[in-house]
């Protein structure tokens, strides 16, 4: 997401939204919490030490607040924005590909960020986002990031892969076997923009510049590429829990994937490594948005404020395997420890290509709306 949100999409955000921004404004001061508090998030994102005792951020918050945190996970933004465009949800935790269509359905709205008094300690890198800022507004504030690794078996994989064509390209692996049916490609339609960050080093000619801005020629040769892939992919993936299984039970040996799933199966002492790859990685960078029809707002900005504590943000990357978006976490969680920060990434920014959702104005004139992205992507998987 390193790449800017054009002006005029700003703009014609900013005039449609006019009256969210001043009804949000109205909100001068946190009051008492309202009881409850209801949350959109991230597998592995709101811990309260069911999965290990070690990582709870929730008890104590509701013990101090009163506010009950409930959460439901989401295995894919599409998800999140459908549970959104629900209702019945405080916050959410979205990725770049959901937080503007969050924005353009108007169903999120800015927070105040004078009322989160952490919001100062917030990475500076990260503060004004493209992918949840539209014309000086912050619609959220950012929670995690991370890259999108390429995650592989070392007894397959002696040394790491330096290249994403081992899931791109037929090829055979280091053990002789052939790469088919033994690697996983993303369910989700932002994929395509892995299939162009390759793309970018292995066909130059074709100029792209941002995996999420493609031209029609540019974006022709990404879905080409992915119906190739097609013959080699065992399963598309979008629950971590499955893809865990897959790598543990099913013979799959690389795949895309997130730090989280590395850490699962190394702390299950499987054979599991991850790299970014040296044509780079697309990545995430999310983002806590406030629902615009929140029924426990003071609950909401409660834990808004909550999840930038230095402990709460090393903790949460220490279980995930992200990276913090208070750089103070870096020293301030046992869990993470000294070199965590530096683990999971946090000089990698640079690296990364974060998800952003692609529109039709872009930087080239004109690109694939994500609509097409959607419709095209279903049918590669469908094959």
């Amino acid at each position: 997401m390193k790449s800017i949100i054009k002006t005029s999409l700003a703009l014609t955000m900013v005039a449609a939204f006019n009256g969210q921004v001043l009804a949000q404004n109205a909100m001068t001061a946190v009051g008492a919490g309202e009881g409850e508090l209801n949350i959109v998030a991230w597998p592995g994102y709101i811990e309260r030490g069911e999965s290990d005792p070690a990582y709870d951020w929730v008890t104590g918050f509701e013990k101090a607040t009163g506010c009950k945190v409930n959460v439901k996970t989401a295995a894919t933004s599409d998800e999140m924005v459908t549970l959104m465009n629900q209702g019945g949800f405080d916050l959410v935790t979205a990725s770049g590909d959901a937080s503007l269509r969050l924005v353009a359905g108007k169903k999120v709205v800015p927070v105040n960020t004078d009322l989160i008094p952490s919001w100062a300690s917030v990475d500076d890198r990260l503060k004004d986002g493209a992918w949840f800022t539209v014309d000086g507004q912050h619609y959220g504030v950012p929670y995690q990031w991370g890259p999108n690794v390429l995650m592989y078996n070392t007894d397959v994989f002696r040394e790491a892969p330096t290249s994403w064509n081992v899931v791109f390209e037929k090829m055979d692996f280091p053990d002789g076997k052939s790469n088919e049916g033994r690697v996983q490609a993303y369910d989700g339609p932002i994929y395509i923009a892995d299939a162009a960050n390759y793309l970018m080093t292995a066909k130059p000619e074709l100029g792209i510049k941002d995996p999420y801005e493609l031209n029609e020629d540019q974006y022709a040769a990404a879905i080409a590429l992915l119906k190739g892939q097609r013959a080699l992919v065992s399963r598309y993936w979008h629950d971590a829990a499955v893809q865990v299984d897959d790598f543990k039970t099913e013979g799959v040996v690389a795949s895309g994937s997130w730090p989280f799933q590395v850490n699962t199966l190394q702390f299950d002492k499987q054979p599991i490594a991850s790299t970014i790859p040296q044509e780079g990685a697309t990545g995430w960078a999310d983002t806590t948005m406030l629902a615009a029809n929140a029924a426990h707002p003071n609950c909401a900005y409660l834990w808004i404020e909550h999840s930038l504590d230095p402990k709460v943000q090393g903790d949460v990357s220490a279980w995930f395997g992200s990276v913090p978006v208070v750089p103070a976490a870096c020293t301030a969680s046992d869990l993470l420890g000294p070199e965590g920060c530096k683990t999971n990434g946090f000089d990698n920014f640079d690296k990364i290509k974060f998800w952003k959702t692609p529109t039709a104005t872009c930087s080239q004139g004109t690109c694939v709306p994500y609509s097409r992205w959607v419709s095209d992507y279903i049918a590669v998987m469908g094959g």
